[in-house]
């Protein structure tokens, strides 16, 4: 899904909490978070599988495949590793898995 529309900070906690955030910040630490389970519990029934169904995802339409082809995810090179992520991701993987 592609965000096409330039969020812009309040100043305030967009998880609705009333708090007064830091300059160019949307959340206050952790209520990213906090945002992200009321969302999940409004839309989805508090399931990350109806959210990632409502979106067209299953076992046989992967998420983490569309983040590396279109999201700059990448795959680890490890031979017959499936693990996917940001660079940053992926080089604390290959660190921790040896490879």
């Amino acid at each position: 899904m592609s965000m096409t529309q330039r969020l812009l900070p309040t100043g305030a906690c967009w998880c609705g909490c009333g708090e007064e955030v830091a300059v160019g910040a949307f959340f206050a630490r952790g209520h990213d978070k906090v945002a992200e389970a009321a969302l999940l519990a409004t839309r989805y029934e508090g399931s990350v599988a109806q959210l990632l169904r409502g979106h067209g995802y299953d076992g046989d339409h992967s998420v983490t495949d569309d983040a590396v082809r279109t999201g700059g995810w990448e795959r680890c090179p490890g031979a017959e590793c499936r693990y996917s992520g940001t660079a940053a991701s992926v080089r604390s993987h290959r660190s921790k898995a040896g490879h």
